[in-house]
């Protein structure tokens, strides 16, 4: 396995951990990065780096930020949150694996990319409600704001730095699993 593979290996799960945090965050960074010709994409996946794909990812990314600051309307999100994180996790590793046979690619993307979304989602959406179910909604805000943030680090991080980006993946897991752990008990 080559470096660039290694590479662009970490680059895919970076994105699908910000896909985690927010659907069409590292969505429209990738398309942007593709565009701007900073990393380059498998070349079925070259239509990401087109201006119409860029526009709407845009506007995707600007709805999906405010509608989650709207009380239970972000809750009510998080239930279709879920399966489209898998589904962008998915594209977004699919789209960074270059040079790698179809079945790993797939293969790859569907388990390390979308898996890595999904569980990321699931863990912020439980975090969501318990931030609901706390505060009646009001400490919402502030989760999302995080989550907004992170995806936005997570997903220029995977870009310019896939490796650090790859290493505060396994950091968000692993922080995760203790505080989960920790609610359990």
């Amino acid at each position: 396995m080559s470096i660039e593979t290694l590479i662009s290996i970490c680059l895919g799960i970076g994105l699908a951990a910000s896909a985690g945090f927010r659907v069409f965050v590292p969505l429209f960074i990738l398309s942007l990065a593709s565009h701007l010709n900073w990393i380059p994409v498998n070349d079925s996946w070259s239509w990401l780096g087109e201006t119409p794909a860029l526009i709407a990812l845009g506007i995707a990314m600007i709805f999906e930020i405010l509608a989650y600051y709207i009380p239970f309307v972000d809750n009510i999100l998080d239930t279709i949150a879920i399966p489209l994180a898998a589904i962008a996790g998915t594209a977004v590793m699919a789209s960074t694996l270059v040079d790698l046979s179809p079945l790993f690619t797939w293969g790859l993307a569907i388990i390390a990319g979308g898996g890595t979304a999904a569980a990321i989602n699931s863990a912020t959406a439980a975090t969501r409600l318990t931030s609901t179910a706390t505060t009646g909604g009001i400490g919402n805000p502030i989760v999302s704001t995080v989550e907004t943030g992170t995806a936005t680090v997570m997903s220029f991080a995977s870009i310019f730095i896939p490796i650090i980006a790859f290493i505060l993946v396994l950091f968000i897991f692993f922080v995760g699993i203790k505080f989960f752990r920790k609610m359990i008990k």
